[in-house]
């Protein structure tokens, strides 16, 4: 498996000679510009995770490609006629030959007064989780995680602690967009993961790493 950040949770990962690419938000714009997408999984509804204008580009650049969501999410889709197909909590379905299924079922609270949308997270091929914006906690052996580091509803220890919970072999973080740099988000798990048998890799913004 190849792994490619765009930035934030916008991940290109190649697989079986298939290309899917993970919530084009507005907070990377390198997705843009991708050709040959085949599957495109989106977690929720927040801007940072589907932005349309985004989507749309890449839909003209990967007019065949495959968008995978949750009914939430799908209802910004639905007026713009953009094609979907529906995969959530406890469901599972090969996609192009990749296998693909759902956890999860709520964002994790931003504060008490925000409704709480709709999450889907994916697990990608029996090899790879990424649980969008929630600390769901998977049922299954977990090789490589994304992993959310920072945002409004992000507490760094909890982020840690779901680490070490779902005990991957390898780990790498997501959801920093809103980050000027690593800092700390990226600095303290490095070390309590790697003191724990997880390997933490920050993966450079556009460069393709082998998993």
């Amino acid at each position: 498996m190849k792994i490619t950040k765009f930035g934030h949770c916008c991940l290109l990962i190649e697989e079986k000679g298939k290309r899917i690419l993970t919530d084009p938000g507005n907070f990377s714009t390198l997705q843009d510009d991708v050709k040959n997408i085949d599957i495109i999984l989106i977690t929720h509804e927040h801007p940072d995770h589907i932005h349309i204008e985004s989507l749309q580009k890449i839909l003209k650049n990967s007019p065949k490609a495959l968008i995978v969501t949750n009914t939430s999410t799908s209802k910004l889709l639905i007026p713009l006629n953009i094609p979907f197909e529906i995969l959530e909590d406890g469901s599972e379905k090969e996609f192009l030959g990749i296998q693909i299924s759902a956890h999860g079922k709520l964002h994790e609270e931003v504060y008490s007064t925000i409704p709480r949308v709709q999450n889907t997270g994916f697990y990608i091929s029996n090899k790879l989780f990424y649980p969008g914006d929630a600390f769901t906690l998977p049922v299954f052996n977990v090789d490589i995680l994304a992993l959310p580091v920072a945002g409004p509803w992000v507490k760094l220890s909890d982020a840690i602690t779901y680490a070490l919970k779902v005990k991957p072999r390898i780990s790498f973080p997501v959801h920093d967009g809103m980050l000027i740099s690593g800092g700390s988000a990226h600095a303290l798990p490095n070390k309590i993961l790697n003191e724990n048998g997880i390997e933490f890799k920050v993966l450079e913004i556009g460069k393709e790493y082998e998993f």
